[in-house]
């Protein structure tokens, strides 16, 4: 290995790589609940199916309506988290992965150039006037 010079790794910050696996993370969520409701649809229908023959099998009934009901709860309180997560984001409170709350503080700060300027202009515009004879 002598003479050979080493291909130097670049480092990613760990933020940003940690950002980019907390966004795939909840998307790895998202998409697991989409499988989740189309099982419970699909359980739904067989209830459906099953209750509109003559002679229902009870414990497919039972145990598809358990399963149903299960999958919703899991939607449920699986949505309810993401609703949080997202509240918590729009709100600007600190949390990990994101860069909402930098990208407002920036947006603030240029409506505060941009009034600050306004005012500048109008001032120089009443101190002209001023000076005229």
């Amino acid at each position: 290995m002598r003479g050979r010079k080493r291909k130097r790794r670049v480092r990613r910050p760990a933020r940003a790589m940690a950002g980019y696996g907390v966004a795939n993370e909840r998307l790895r969520v998202l998409e697991e609940l989409e499988r989740e409701i189309g099982a419970s649809l699909q359980s739904a229908g067989t209830v459906i199916l099953e209750l509109s023959k003559e002679k229902a099998g009870e414990r497919l009934l039972e145990r598809q309506a358990a399963q149903f009901s299960a999958a919703v709860q899991k939607v449920e309180s699986e949505l309810s988290a993401q609703i949080r997560y997202l509240t918590q984001v729009a709100t600007g409170q600190p949390h990990e992965g994101s860069s909402y709350s930098a990208r407002k503080a920036c947006q603030m700060a240029l409506n505060r150039v941009d009034y600050a300027r306004l005012k500048l202009g109008e001032l120089a515009r009443a101190c002209e006037q001023m000076l005229e004879p």
